[in-house]
Formats: structure tokens, C-alpha cells, sequence
């Protein structure tokens, strides 16, 4: 099973940036997407942005789009750049992908390893 592991979040004001990292710690399974999604209190989690196996798909949500950019380097290590910031994107995110599968989906039932998540929080 492939472990992921987030880093990056933090407490910042509106308009700020951050960047999230995710690493995945399987080697045996290069081509799989890596898919990012959040869950704020009380709320269920929602997909935020994916990117295939090679980087060439890429998605975001609509209530990312613009603001948010996702990419990849080398084979198991993405990220989550997040720019201009609203205090309605505060959150616990938490990257995820399928070990049997090159490309993503938005929905949770289509990825099969998840990370522990990492808070972000953003003030007004």
C-alpha cells in the first residue's frame, strides 16, 4: 500500500499563498495520478484538483479555478500552490491516489490511498 504524506499547511490571512506537498512513498507503482481534496467542518470532503500520472491532465475545481495550480515533480512528489487565499478554502487537505490507475477523478471512490491530511487555515 502506498503511503502519502502532507506537509505545508499553515494559519495565514486572506490573500495569502501557500504551498502543499505530498509524497508518496511507493516506488513500485509510478504511473498514478495524484488527486488533492479538503474537508472543512462539518462538510464533506470535496475534490480540489488532480494531475495524471505524467503531469499532461490536469483539473480543478470551479471553486479553485484560477486561484490554485497543481503539478508534479519527478514520480512521487506533487504539490498544491495556492494563491490569493479566502478564508472559506479553511480546511484539513489531503492528497490521495490509485495504485491500478494513470489517470483522476473527483469523486473519493476514485482513489485508493490517502494521506493524514494537513490543516489550513485561513483568517479574514
Amino acid at each position: 500500500q502506498a503511503q502519502l504524506v502532507e506537509s505545508g499547511g499553515g494559519l495565514v490571512q486572506a490573500g495569502a499563498s501557500l504551498r502543499l506537498s505530498c509524497v508518496v512513498s511507493e516506488r513500485t507503482y509510478t504511473w498514478y495520478p495524484v488527486g488533492w481534496f479538503r474537508q472543512a467542518p462539518g462538510k464533506e470532503r470535496e475534490w480540489v484538483a488532480a494531475v495524471d500520472w505524467n503531469g499532461g491532465h490536469i483539473g480543478y475545481a470551479d471553486s479553485v479555478r484560477g486561484r490554485f495550480s497543481i503539478s508534479r515533480s519527478g514520480t512521487n512528489t506533487a504539490y498544491l500552490y495556492m494563491n490569493n487565499l479566502r478564508p472559506e478554502d479553511t480546511a484539513i487537505y489531503y492528497c490521495a491516489t490509485h495504485r491500478e490507475r494513470s489517470d483522476w477523478g473527483t469523486e473519493v471512490s476514485d482513489y485508493t490511498d490517502w494521506g493524514q491530511g494537513t490543516q489550513v487555515t485561513v483568517s479574514s
